[in-house]
Formats: C-alpha cells, structure tokens, sequence
C-alpha cells in the first residue's frame, strides 16, 4: 500500500534521490521542425506539457514564455518560442482536441502563450485539478513527485535564461524532466484511483 500525505513536508525534500528524464530530447527551432515534432506529438496516447519564462528582475516587466516542452514518456520536444512565435505548428498543437495533454497550473501557461497568439484550448488536464480527488492538497509539482514516489525534481534552473542563444545540457533536461514527470504523476493518480491501494496521512498545517 502506498502512503501519501494530504501536505509534502518541503524540507524532506532536499534529501531524496534525483530524479531525471532519462530519454531522448529534440530542440525544436524553425517551423519545419515544428510540423513534423506536431505530427509526432499528435500520434501519441498521451503527452506531459509545460512552459518557461526568462525571469525579470525588472519592477512591472515581464517577459512573453519563451519553451514549450513536450514530452512522451520517451522524448521530449523544446519548442522555443522566442524564435518560433505561434507559429501554425504550434497553434494546431494547442487546438487539438484529440490527444491528452497533462500538465501542472495550466491556466498560467494558457494564459501566458495566448500573448503569443490567439487560439482555441484543445484537450488539457491539469493535475492540479484532479489529486485533491484522491486527498492530497499539494499543488507543486516538486511537492507532488515527492509525494507520490519519493524522489526529488531540482528546480535550480528555473530562474536561469529561457531566452539565450543556446540552451545549456542542464537547462534542456530540466525542461523535459517537468514535462515528463506531469505524464508519470498522471499515470500514478489513475492508478490510485483505480486501485485504491493507497493511504492518505493527515498533517498538522
């Protein structure tokens, strides 16, 4: 049976074990690339997503996202629309309504990428949406796989900057590790759900 807690003690989390998307990661730049990552994409089951902004330091500034990552449980696509925009690609991606799309606090995103362009919300899940379903009260995601497995997502480089000419190694697997981990936390829910092999251990808040 597996124990979860209605709030993730945050400072525990600094002692668990790394966790990191183990798979392939595809850098998407023009919108050639974009077709055929969409056409990929929209072949799948079922896709984790999230989005990175340059961090301001500016009062009353804010930057558009620049990184939309996809993810299957494989690969992982950055799209990088600080050079792409919504681009049509990008557009028919976020328009379909066929393929499960799952990621965290999408509202933000959805609202942040409709600066890019307007389009029309296909089919998301947010998870933030569904684990109170199952009694647990966290809502980030650092907080959420700790929970649900025990293992820690650094967030060291999500202040870094989403907008520079090259993506470092580190920033590339951090974006694909949070995309990847809404596909895994998604998986885990439904099976809880199913299942009911689970407990929830109420803490002192």
């Amino acid at each position: 049976m597996k124990t979860l807690y209605d709030h993730f003690d945050k400072s525990a989390i600094s002692s668990l074990p790394r966790v990191l998307f183990e798979g392939r990661i595809d850098v998407v730049l023009n919108q050639v690339e974009a077709e055929r990552a969409v056409d990929f994409l929209l072949s799948q089951p079922i896709l984790g997503i999230d989005t990175e902004t340059r961090p301001s330091f500016t009062r009353g500034r804010i930057n558009k996202v620049a990184l939309l990552q996809v993810a299957t449980r494989e690969i992982c696509f950055l799209f990088r629309l600080n050079y792409l925009g919504m681009c049509p690609a990008v557009k028919r991606f976020l328009e379909d309504v066929n393929v499960k799309k799952v990621g965290l606090s999408l509202r933000d995103d959805m609202s942040n990428l409709l600066k890019l362009g307007e389009f029309k919300k296909g089919l998301f899940i947010d998870l933030q949406n569904h684990v109170s379903e199952i009694g647990v009260e966290d809502l980030s995601l650092q907080k959420l796989y700790a929970n649900f497995f025990g293992q820690k997502i650094s967030k060291r480089e999500q202040l870094t900057n989403w907008e520079a000419d090259v993506l470092s190694d580190r920033q590339k697997l951090y974006a694909a590790t949070d995309a990847w981990a809404c596909i895994m936390l998604y998986d885990e829910l439904i099976n809880l759900k199913k299942g009911g092999d689970y407990k929830i251990i109420r803490t002192q808040q």
